[in-house]
């Protein structure tokens, strides 16, 4: 019985899975459906966390609009989510950055990793 669960979420995995890490600063390109309509909208933030394994791995990513804190958890080999594409990359040492959600203006940023 387990080979069969796993054989069925092997085919659903992705071929290519973008590097990136928790503190990362991405853009998540996620199809919308608006009745019989398709479009793609771009989500830009913070990633917060990101857990589980296999076909049941998600992401947490973090935007301010308008001055409101907006989270979003996308699945990572979901067909509605087109790519995930790498804007900077960020210096944390903690792998969930939930302690952003406190934090308000230049405080809640997060430092950039320089290489």
């Amino acid at each position: 019985m387990n080979d069969i669960i796993k054989k069925i979420e092997a085919e659903q995995l992705k071929e290519t899975v973008p590097e990136f890490h928790v503190g990362d600063t991405v853009k998540v390109y996620g199809k919308i459906k608006e009745g019989n309509r398709e479009r793609i909208q771009v989500f830009e933030g913070t990633v917060l966390k990101r857990q589980g394994g296999g076909s049941r791995e998600t992401f947490t990513v973090r935007k301010n609009s308008n001055g409101i804190g907006v989270e979003k958890t996308w699945p990572l080999h979901s067909p509605n989510v087109e790519k995930v594409e790498v804007v900077r990359r960020g210096k944390v040492r903690r792998a969930k950055l939930f302690y952003l959600r406190d934090r308000v203006g230049k405080k809640a940023k997060v430092k950039e990793l320089v290489k």
